[in-house]
């Protein structure tokens, strides 16, 4: 089981803590609950489970100091982006990428900005691989 857990993705509540985390680069359950908005009201007990659990999976790491531990990100925000985009190409558009691709470049609300910096991406790309 802990090997399942392991590669899972992030909930949406534990994606919400590692984005805080990625943003610290490090922080105690206090630290990541003060970048929280303030409305979120969420308890010292259940954010310190929520680490434990992002801890679980190995998300993050620990150490202790004092009292407290600090956790650390064990896994890039660069790198969790590209693991969710492979499960949600391989979930949703059958492992297609250049269909995950059409549809967000067929997105009305897609600005003509956007579009210009997604071909310079893709321009920038060919380019590299081909010398």
């Amino acid at each position: 089981m802990r090997e399942k857990k392991k590669r899972e993705l992030l909930t949406e509540v534990e994606l919400e803590f590692m984005n805080e985390l990625w943003a610290l680069g490090e922080g105690t359950v206090r630290d990541v609950l003060d970048q929280l908005p303030k409305e979120r009201n969420l308890a010292y007990t259940s954010a310190a489970t929520i680490l434990r659990i992002l801890e679980q999976k190995e998300f993050v790491t620990s150490r202790k100091e004092g009292k407290s531990h600090v956790y650390i990100p064990a896994l890039g925000k660069d790198a969790y982006q590209s693991r969710s985009l492979k499960d949600l190409s391989m979930k949703l558009f059958d492992g297609t990428p250049a269909s995950l691709v059409a549809r967000l470049v067929n997105d009305d609300a897609l600005t003509d900005e956007a579009l210009g910096q997604i071909r310079a991406l893709v321009d920038r790309r060919l380019k590299n691989d081909t010398g």
